[in-house]
């Protein structure tokens, strides 16, 4: 009888959380390429303080793996790329709407481009998720589900929490950084000693050194 324990298998809490680092990964390095061929010149476009992370990316793909991945088996390509379509594009507009109201900082604009709506997002770049959707959910999803699922049931489940950890202070580090942002640029003093930390050691030099496109913003 084999009763060997397997790591993240099936569409797990374990498994998600992978796939959002991995997403966050990918998603660092590809708007850094992007803005790169755009504009020639190397900047970051993270959004966490710490490691090449943009977790847009990381909680888009987590989007379409709950939303979708349970279904995956059961739609064919047509059907994956019009729900990716559509979730990806109201994710995409949602998050741009989250980012203004909330940290007045607008990370992107497609004012100017074709069929755009409000802004946030396009039909083209709906398209793009759609096709994205249709290549993680038949392709890569399968293949990495059953690399994950390799990975000794003791190493994954230490990795996990470790990663886990981290990327929570991260994610409350960074979040919180850009909050005592908008408040100093509101001429807002600092209520506890985690803000004058803040100011001290996030001021605005350092967020525009790390950051160079807030300074247009």
């Amino acid at each position: 009888m084999n009763d060997k324990k397997i790591f993240a298998k099936g569409l797990c809490f374990d498994k998600i959380f992978i796939f959002f680092l991995l997403g966050s990964i990918f998603g660092g390095f590809f708007e850094e390429i992007q803005w790169f061929v755009k504009n020639g010149v190397w900047t970051c476009r993270h959004d966490l303080l710490i490691g090449p992370f943009s977790t847009l990316y990381g909680f888009g793909l987590v989007l379409f793996l709950v939303l979708l991945g349970d279904y995956n088996h059961k739609l064919g390509f047509i059907k994956t790329f019009f729900y990716s379509f559509l979730i990806g594009g109201i994710f995409e507009y949602l998050a741009g709407v989250l980012a203004e109201n909330i940290f007045n900082i607008k990370f992107w604009d497609y004012s100017s481009m074709f069929l755009n709506i409000n802004g946030k997002t396009t039909i083209p770049i709906m398209i793009i998720w759609g096709l994205l959707g249709v290549i993680l959910l038949k392709i890569i999803y399968p293949i990495f589900s059953s690399l994950i699922e390799r990975i000794p049931y003791k190493i994954g489940k230490t990795l996990t929490y470790l990663m886990l950890i981290f990327m929570i202070f991260n994610m409350v580090l960074s979040y919180s950084v850009f909050a005592r942002m908008i408040a100093r640029r509101k001429n807002e003093a600092p209520k506890t000693f985690i803000g004058e930390f803040y100011d001290k050691n996030f001021n605005d030099e350092f967020m525009y050194n790390k950051y160079p496109i807030l300074k247009g913003e």
